[in-house]
């Protein structure tokens, strides 16, 4: 299982993790109160992780998608040895990157003191308002940075993978290896599985970045209506819903994921003599995996690394 897109959904899903045990307890607590009671600490460091997790999202599925791309538009391309290596690299350095660009949120988080109605409450909001462009820009930002240029992005990868995929099966010659036909089913698949993550992930946070924009627009203006209270909770639950859904995308369309997930959950160990049968036929199947690919060097001059399904 430690193929290239299995790396980047494991770091997809740590970020996942990251964003669900520290912001949502937070975020949820932020609705049964009246004003912000964690400390100058929290309101640094909450917006910082949420900020983080939402770019380890974003840029792993940038990223899952380059290489979907390259692995469909140029499917005779052999996997080098070290990918998995240079993988983790790419996962490692997204985290990296994620991490220096929620530094700002760090910086100038504050506790301020607000006034509605002749009531002043605490709040924490991420920018200072000693002028009112600030939350405009840090909106925009936001907006183009984690949500519209990563998914431009991936649009045009995903259109390059559509064109390449309707030319591939006008041009597809009338006799085709079993190899290779299983290989480009594969990598179809995992196309359709990256898609529907890309999709998701825009669907559950597309409301929470307009909502934030109109807020950071008209930021002195408090709108205390059941309407506005009911779209911002549908939004952030929303929001938060993207950190849990890719499981159960998983779940549901991929075969192996279903098979693992299962045998995970099954509470009485397999008999002995199941055991030992299981181990002796996927030794067996090494044995012949091993085989089949010393043939293919020997005949062909060079490996071909066949791509682990998820």
């Amino acid at each position: 299982m430690r193929s290239v897109p299995n790396i980047f959904i494991s770091s997809l899903a740590a970020g996942d993790l990251l964003l669900l045990v520290t912001c949502v307890p937070v975020d949820a607590f932020r609705y049964f109160l009246e004003e912000w009671i964690f400390g100058v600490v929290a309101c640094k460091l909450i917006p910082f992780i949420q900020l983080t997790s939402v770019g380890v999202s974003v840029f792993t599925l940038t990223a899952l998608s380059a290489d979907r791309y390259k692995a469909i538009v140029n499917p005779m391309d052999i996997q080098a040895s070290s990918a998995v290596f240079w993988t983790c690299l790419k996962a490692v350095a997204i985290w990296m990157i994620s991490v220096l660009l929620a530094v700002p949120e760090v910086i100038f988080s504050q506790v301020v003191h607000m006034q509605n109605n002749n009531v002043t409450f605490t709040n924490c909001v991420p920018y200072p308002l000693s002028n009112d462009m600030h939350p405009k820009i840090h909106s925009v930002m936001i907006f183009l940075v984690y949500f519209l240029i990563p998914l431009s992005i991936i649009s045009v990868y995903y259109y390059h993978i559509a064109r390449t995929l309707v030319r591939s099966a006008h041009d597809m010659p009338g006799e085709i290896s079993e190899h290779t036909k299983r290989q480009m089913d594969t990598r179809k698949r995992l196309a359709k599985i990256v898609l529907v993550f890309v999709g998701l992930f825009a669907l559950c946070w597309f409301p929470n970045h307009v909502l934030y924009m109109y807020r950071s627009f008209n930021y002195r203006q408090i709108d205390a209506s059941l309407s506005h209270l009911i779209i911002t909770l549908v939004a952030r639950v929303l929001s938060f819903s993207s950190s849990c859904v890719n499981p159960f995308a998983l779940y549901l369309l991929s075969e192996s994921f279903r098979r693992h997930f299962n045998n995970s959950l099954r509470c009485r160990k397999k008999p002995h003599h199941e055991r030992n049968t299981s181990n002796l036929q996927s030794t067996s199947a090494i044995r012949m995996t091993s085989i089949k690919k010393t043939t293919s060097t020997v005949v062909n001059g060079h490996g071909n690394r066949q791509e682990v399904s998820l």
